[in-house]
Formats: structure tokens, sequence, C-alpha cells
């Protein structure tokens, strides 16, 4: 593979670090001041609409995409630079360029699996950010690291579809501007496949049947821009049977295709994390003086820059490989990557994170630096697309293969 970025990416990396540097860092206080005075913690901060009116006009906008019917048309090579660069604050930055999970993900799948009424009805308004959407398939009764396990019903009455269930930790739920849930359950519970057991169904927020229960919080975070993590509860809610995506029984098979872009993306955003914590290191330890000299000078601390340095450069040489066999050879292609990726990035990082931390000593562990809420999040997604060991479980099944 070529190392070097082509043209297109050159001049899209170069329009969006000036936009990071001229709106999205100044914006990050700006925003949690103006979410602190709404009557509502959910609500949108003016400055996101100022900030998502600026990238769009600057065709900063639906990157993430490479249909180009609906988004930018890039490959997932072309994308992995500019992921890299919104992970340097991920609390802003990808919700004011329309790349923001979960919306990225259901939005590829209305566009891959949706009819031509859901598109225009839910995938054109989600293109514009005009609305948000959530995704609901982890549930609190079950092992969700399973995806076969879930519980939720989807039965079908007539022209309706009846759904009964719990979900939990569903992303963006608690956004007054989440409109629509695409919801995962199981409308053949009995069959003999149990990957053909599942589908998909659009649900409505404001319809009956359909409480948000609560916010779930994340090591004490509620995660407010990125809308919450909600407690959902489906109460013999109906819907349509137009509701449906794809087919009864393609749910599985639809939550994996969801599934293998939205891994690489986060661990594309893990890298800009550790780029943002790797630089708050340096600043840190150039200003401050322990033991009379800068920590700069402090043999350990050194020692954690370097290795922070040489752990992301691995990490972006093995997402990059990855991003160029899904452009390829296809995601399936790329499985073992893929799962590589999504084991090595989330740890590493949140090693690193660690080490930024303590470097701060207990402003580390404050608000005034944002490292403790990156910890946070880092360390979420060693749970979120499926946990570690599912997917050393697999690995190691398919290098094991060779041998048996």
């Amino acid at each position: 593979m070529d190392f070097a970025f082509d043209a297109r990416t050159e001049e899209l990396r170069a329009r969006l670090l000036a936009f990071m540097d001229e709106h999205v860092y100044p914006a990050e206080a700006v925003a949690e001041e103006q979410r602190a005075a709404l009557d509502s913690p959910w609500r949108t901060p003016p400055v996101v609409e100022e900030l998502k009116a600026e990238a769009r006009r600057q065709g900063l906008w639906n990157l993430f995409l490479p249909d180009a019917e609906y988004g930018a048309g890039l490959t997932n090579l072309q994308y992995a630079p500019l992921a890299e660069i919104t992970g340097r604050s991920p609390q802003l930055a990808p919700t004011v360029t329309n790349c923001a999970a979960p919306d990225t993900g259901n939005m590829e799948v209305l566009a891959q699996f949706g009819n031509e009424q859901q598109k225009k009805q839910w995938l054109e308004p989600l293109l514009a950010g005009e609305i948000r959407s959530a995704f609901a398939m982890t549930e609190p009764e079950v092992a969700s690291s399973d995806a076969t396990n879930i519980t939720t019903r989807i039965e079908r009455d007539g022209d309706e579809y009846v759904i009964t269930g719990r979900k939990w930790y569903i992303s963006g739920a608690m956004n007054p501007d989440c409109r629509i849930f695409i919801v995962m359950g199981k409308t053949d519970p009995d069959g003999a496949d149990i990957r053909r057991q599942q589908s998909m169904v659009l649900v409505p927020r404001d319809t009956p049947g359909v409480t948000v229960r609560r916010a779930m919080r994340v090591f004490g975070y509620e995660d407010h821009f990125h809308g919450g993590h909600a407690e959902v509860v489906f109460d013999r809610a109906r819907v349509p049977v137009t509701n449906l995506i794809g087919e009864e029984g393609g749910g599985f098979a639809i939550a994996q295709a969801r599934l293998g872009p939205g891994r690489i993306h986060h661990c594309m955003r893990l890298i800009g994390m550790a780029e943002r914590a790797i630089e708050l290191m340096c600043r840190r330890a150039v200003s401050r003086t322990a033991f009379g000299k800068p920590l700069a000078r402090q043999g350990v601390v050194r020692n954690w820059i370097a290795d922070a340095r040489v752990t992301v450069e691995q990490l972006r040489l093995l997402v990059l490989k990855t991003a160029w066999l899904m452009d390829t050879v296809g995601n399936r292609g790329a499985h073992t990557e893929i799962q590589a990726i999504k084991i090595a990035t989330p740890r590493a990082v949140v090693a690193i994170l660690d080490r930024a931390i303590q470097l701060h000593g207990a402003g580390g562990v404050s608000q005034d630096f944002p490292l403790a809420e990156l910890y946070a999040a880092a360390r979420t997604l060693m749970l979120a697309d499926g946990p570690d060991e599912v997917h050393q479980r697999s690995l190691a099944r398919r290098e094991l293969k060779k041998y048996l």
C-alpha cells in the first residue's frame, strides 16, 4: 500500500485542521457553559448549531459515507485521517461534521438496506443534520456480547409489528432531537437458525408505548453532547410492517454490516484522542517543575512520552492497513484486521490516557482537562461494538483453524 495521502485527503485534512483550530477547540468551553445554562442538559447548545452550519459551508459534512449519492464519497482510507482529527475533540467535532455515532451507523443502514420511503422520511433529515437517531440493541437482562441472546419481541399483528422489550445504553436517545430508533428484536424466537431469528424495525420516538426511562451514566459522566445513553422501554409499541428494514430474519446480518465500519471509525477517533493526550502530556511536562527540574527532564516522563509516540504510530499503521483492506477486498476480507484494531486500539489508548492523567496529577482527574472524560470514552470502547474477549475468541479461532 502507498503510505502517502492522496491529493483529496490532503486538501480535506488541511481544511479540517484549520476548522478545528479556528472553530472547534475554542468552542469546547463555550459549549459547556451554554449547556449548563440551558433548561435541560440534553438540549443542543447554540454554538453546536453554529459549528454545524460552518462545517457544511466549508464542505466538511457527512465525510464518513462512502456513497457519493449521500455523503462525501470517500474511501475508508481517505476518511481514516479525517476521523482521527475529529477524535481530538470527540464531544464536538464528530457531531458538528455530522459524523457522530450512532447516526453514522444508522445512516449507513438506511442507505444500504432502507426502502425509498424510509430513506425519504428518515435518511434525508439525518443527512441534513436536522434530526438525531438511536440504535436499540443492547439489553440489561442478557449478555448482549452475544447478539443472538436478545429477548425483545417483534410480533406481527396484521399490518403492524408489536414491539415489547427493554434496552439500555442506547446512545443518543436522551437528545430531544432524537426522533427515530432502529430496534433489533426477535421476529422468530424459535427459528432453527439463531442468526435468522432477529429483525430490525424503525420505531419513531413518539410512538405510544415507547418510554425513554432514564440516562445511564458512564463512569459518572452523562455524555450530554453525545445525547446520553438511555434506558428505553418498549411496551407493546406498534408500528406499520412497512417500518421493517430489509427482510424478516435479516437483523443479525444488518447488525454485522453496521458494526464493521463503526468499529474502524471508533479506532480512528481513538488515535486522535491519543494524539491529544500526547500533546497535553508534552505541554504539562515542559511547564511544570518537580524536585528541582522540569517534568520534561524526568526520565520516567520521557519514557511515557516516547512509548506513547511509538504506540500511536503502530496503531495508526494497523488502522490504515485495515481501511485499505476494507476498500480493496471488502469488510469480510478485512475481518481479521477489523478485530485486531478493535482489540488493540482501545487498550493502548486507555494506557496512554492513564499516563497523561498521572502526569497531570489531581488536574488529570478534574473537569479542567479533558483527560478523565477521554479516559471514560476510551475505556467504554473495550465493551462497545463487542467486548475485547469476543473479538479475541473469534480471532483465535480463525488462527487455529489453519492448524486443525
